[in-house]
Formats: structure tokens, sequence, C-alpha cells
């Protein structure tokens, strides 16, 4: 029986040295537990439904059923379960897929072991978690289906927010903090800061939940 008071973890990658290095990183964290592995998309399905795990760390590319077929049926079959996709793949499309199917999170296996922790603590919080190297890929991806205006000129789409901006708020929904957003954009403090005071003037409210609540909408989450 599990620990209650730990965050359930269920591994799915058809790669064995893999698992076996996440369950080593994982089982070193005082918070969180590994109950089981599946080595196909089949197979996660099942072990979802019999172990109920908090969050389930999901590969893409998976022999039989993939990550992305797994995470459709997982979804309507136990909605509870918080999936994370850890994968190699970078592509925008696979993202945007992967958000509009129900994935609670999506990080990359190139990430260094905290980022994949807090990914994981992250959602099993009931938060969404994108890795902060997609989230260029997710804007340009936007720019390139004329989703996002390409200039000022088009302000309607997004109430006059700039792209930075935009990239800003995209981590403030996912929970990062002020600190955080500079370390990854590489910018100052004070400029995130500005940002911020920008979006909340052009959105109306200052409240990070209703920021997430517009992104959600916007269909940037």
């Amino acid at each position: 029986m599990p620990d209650s008071s730990k965050i359930t973890v269920l591994l799915a990658d058809d790669h064995a040295v893999l698992r076996a290095g996440l369950k080593m990183m994982l089982e070193n964290q005082p918070d969180l537990t590994v109950i089981g592995e599946a080595d196909d998309g089949l197979a996660a399905l099942r072990l979802v439904r019999e172990l109920a795990p908090r969050v389930l760390l999901l590969d893409v590319s998976m022999p039989g059923m993939d990550g992305l077929q797994a995470l459709r049926a997982i979804r309507a079959d136990a909605p509870e379960c918080r999936v994370l996709l850890l994968t190699m793949h970078e592509e925008e499309s696979i993202l945007r897929q992967a958000l509009q199917l129900g994935a609670a999170g999506y990080v990359l296996k190139k990430s260094a072991e905290a980022e994949v922790l807090s990914a994981i603590r992250a959602v099993a919080r009931g938060e969404a978690f994108v890795d902060p190297g997609m989230t260029r890929a997710m804007i340009e991806g936007y720019l390139s289906k004329n989703r996002l205006p390409k200039t000022l000129d088009e302000p309607a789409q997004t109430d006059g927010l700039s792209e930075r901006e935009i990239e800003v708020l995209l981590l403030v929904a996912q929970g990062f903090t002020n600190k955080e957003i500079a370390a990854r954009l590489n910018i100052g403090v004070k400029t995130v800061e500005t940002h911020n005071a920008h979006i909340a003037q052009k959105l109306g409210s200052k409240s990070r939940v209703d920021w997430l609540r517009y992104v959600r909408q916007k269909g940037w989450l």
C-alpha cells in the first residue's frame, strides 16, 4: 500500500533503461513514489485502471498504442489521473495535440532532473506545465498559423499583448515565479515585473487566476 502522503507515479515508456533511471530518480524524492511501470500504451491504460496513480509519466512514441492514443483513452476512462508527457518530440504540433487531448503537462526528455521533478509536482497539484523549452515553439506555431498577430497592427486576437508579453503570460499561467521566468527568458526580474504590469493593464486584471483563465479560453494552454 503506497504512502498516502506521497505523490503516486506510474511510468510508461518502452525503454527499460530509461524507466529504471526515472524510477531511481523519483524514489530518491521524499514526496514521490513509483507504483508501477508499463512498456506500451495498452499496459499503461490497464495499470491506470488497476493502480489509480496521481500522475502518469507517459512517453509519446511507443509500440502498439502510442502515447497520444493512450492519453485519449485514459482521459476518457480515468479523468482524475494527471497525465504528464515525457518525450523527445519538440514539435509544436505534437504539443498542441497533447494539450487538446487533455494532457496536464509536457516535458522534454533532455530537460534537467529538476525540471522533470517540478513538472511532476506541478501537475499533481492540479496545475498545467509546459517545458520552458517549448514556450518559444508554441508562440512560433501560433505566428505561423496567424493565430497570434505578426505585428501589433492586429491587436484584437491578443488584446494588444506583445509576443514577449504572451511568452511571460504563458509562464505565469503555468505557475512560474518572476525569478524563474527571468532566468528562463534571460531577462531581469524588474523586466518581468514590467511585463506583468503591462499584461495586467491590457487584460484588466492583476489576478493570476484570471490570467490562467484567459490563456485557457484562448486555447494557448
